[in-house]
């Protein structure tokens, strides 16, 4: 990142794993593959699971990733300050490697919303001056949401953590934070999964022995973003790791850049209707 941290090409995503005995087998499955990024979310309902499973793990600190995420309700200074350490509590440790705002606030809900993200922002600068977080960014952010920020913010968010993948290029956000030396973090490099299904992706795929998820995932890779895919399953673990040892052409690369829209979540920041 730009601050000079150093962070894992790719990590483990945690979104709608809560059962704690699941958690730990996959972890710890996780961790023997050679996962050290772990992404999870107070919304997540599972810090307390990743915590206990990372204890349980014996992995030092020190060579762990621990990334997580202030929800919708706890916006502004004081509360984003607060969010961070419940959600370090829950995860038993003293400091995180990377915060993020989850959502910026809603323009459809919030006449106000550039002042209440700048002084949720001035919160997380705070959290990262104090070295209780190492790096500090945001989620699901457009390049307006940033451009506001930047008036008022003594450091520009270190990462932007996007939906991305395949038929979704996300061109526009992409293009600002590159200029802007924010990391592309991708929440879900597969989408919903239909992209699996396209005929381009399959026939790299076939070409190169590969499956069409690990060719999504090496195609974020090679854009110089961050992969954290999400699994249940410990095999698809070791599928989703299993992508250092290939490369894709810039013909090939140029040939996934060309799908048109396909698999996307979709979720607009601007529309997104909170809760919790």
């Amino acid at each position: 990142m730009k601050n000079g941290v150093q962070i894992p090409r790719i990590g483990m995503g945690t979104w709608q794993i809560q059962d704690r005995e699941t958690m730990k087998n996959l972890l710890s499955r996780a961790f023997e593959i050679g996962y050290r990024l772990i992404d999870t979310a107070a919304a997540y309902s599972n810090e307390m699971a990743v915590g206990r499973a990372v204890a349980e793990a014996g992995i030092p600190r020190d060579k762990l990733f621990l990334s997580d995420k202030a929800w919708n309700t706890y916006r502004g200074y004081d509360r984003v300050k607060e969010a961070c350490k419940r959600s370090m509590k829950k995860l038993k440790t003293d400091h995180l490697d990377l915060y993020l705002i989850h959502w910026p606030a809603s323009p459809r809900l919030h006449e106000d919303w550039a002042d209440i993200n700048a002084d949720t922002w001035r919160g997380m600068e705070a959290l990262y001056k104090e070295g209780v977080v190492r790096a500090i960014g945001v989620c699901n952010f457009k390049a307006r949401h940033l451009e506001e920020l930047k008036k008022t913010a003594s450091t520009m968010p270190m990462v932007n953590q996007i939906e991305c993948h395949p038929g979704m290029l996300q061109k526009d956000i992409v293009e600002y934070c590159r200029k802007e030396q924010i990391l592309i973090e991708v929440s879900s490099p597969l989408g919903n999964g239909q992209i699996l299904g396209n005929e381009t992706l399959k026939s790299i795929a076939g070409e190169k022995g590969r499956s069409a998820a690990q060719v999504c995932l090496r195609w974020t890779l090679q854009k110089g973003m961050v992969a954290i895919p999400k699994t249940s399953d410990t095999k698809r673990l070791l599928e989703n790791y299993s992508m250092f040892d290939f490369e894709l052409s810039d013909k090939e690369m140029e040939q996934i850049d060309g799908i048109p829209y396909c698999g996307g979540i979709g979720i607009d920041s601007d529309e997104v209707i909170e809760f919790g």
